[in-house]
């Protein structure tokens, strides 16, 4: 599809439609929602800036734009994931990180050094944005701006409300901090939450602490009747209203075998 000219592309799938007016992407036809789907959320095809002029951040979605880099003038990129394989080598200076299960952040933070001192814009992403991408900025934070871990991890969490960290890269970014500054942060700022993911629960039958006490239901249409299936007791040892018919010596047969059936008087 031809460029149009004097006309910037799409805030959200990058290409080139009037999204304002309500055209229809016709590259891949995203348009403009209707009312009754505004609530939705629209995910940016342009990265994150954390510090202004300098620092992006975002996802491989983002990083495969190569136009929609050239918009905002970032020229470098820093690849956190290898199996994220860099696209556009000819345009952009590239740096990937090792695959290690311990993230490198000093060979990270020395990369984004020298962007810094040759003022060039740089974008560090991952496959979603939200985990190792997030965690080498917020070392980048720590290191050269003297802020401490919460600090950091708040300032880039307004910027990009998607970060999700997990738990092990939190871990790893706490003993970053307490070896640039010996300490832990002991600031006001709370932590982020780690819900538990594939966690099986054994409470063996019991309930836990804060699950609501069942109700019994005392009048349940789906229940089974006791009357439903039939007694496994023979019709002569059970009588209503009677007990059970003591057989003695003086109780009286009919020649064919059965119990006598008494009269009334």
């Amino acid at each position: 599809m031809r460029k149009r000219e004097r006309e910037n592309p799409c805030g959200v799938c990058g290409h080139y439609h009037k999204y304002e007016e309500g055209e229809v992407c016709g590259v891949c036809g995203h348009r403009i929602p209707a009312p009754s789907e505004k609530t939705s959320i629209q995910v940016s095809a342009f990265p994150s800036e954390i510090l202004p002029e300098f620092l992006f951040l975002g996802s491989y979605d983002n990083a495969s734009r190569s136009e929609l880099l050239k918009t905002q003038g970032i020229s470098r990129v820093l690849n956190t994931v290898p199996a994220c394989q860099n696209l556009y080598k000819n345009s952009f200076t590239y740096h990937c990180l090792q695959d290690e299960k311990t993230l490198p952040f000093d060979d990270a933070n020395q990369f984004l050094e020298q962007c810094e001192r040759d003022k060039a814009r740089v974008l560090v992403h991952c496959m979603s944005g939200k985990n190792r991408s997030p965690a080498i900025v917020i070392a980048f934070l720590m290191k050269c701006k003297g802020w401490r871990l919460a600090q950091s991890y708040q300032w880039v969490k307004e910027r990009r409300p998607s970060v999700e960290l997990s738990e092990a890269v939190y871990r790893q970014l706490q003993e970053y901090e307490q070896k640039l500054f010996g300490s832990f942060s002991t600031g006001n700022l709370a932590p982020p939450v780690f819900a538990p993911a594939g966690v099986p629960s054994f409470n063996f039958g019991f309930p836990k602490i804060n699950d609501p006490v069942p109700i019994p239901a005392f009048s349940n249409v789906g229940a089974t009747s006791i009357f439903a299936s039939p007694l496994d007791i023979p019709p002569h040892e059970f009588t209503f209203g009677a007990g059970l018919i003591q057989k003695n010596s003086d109780s009286t047969l009919n020649p064919n075998g059965s119990d006598i059936q008494m009269g009334g008087s």
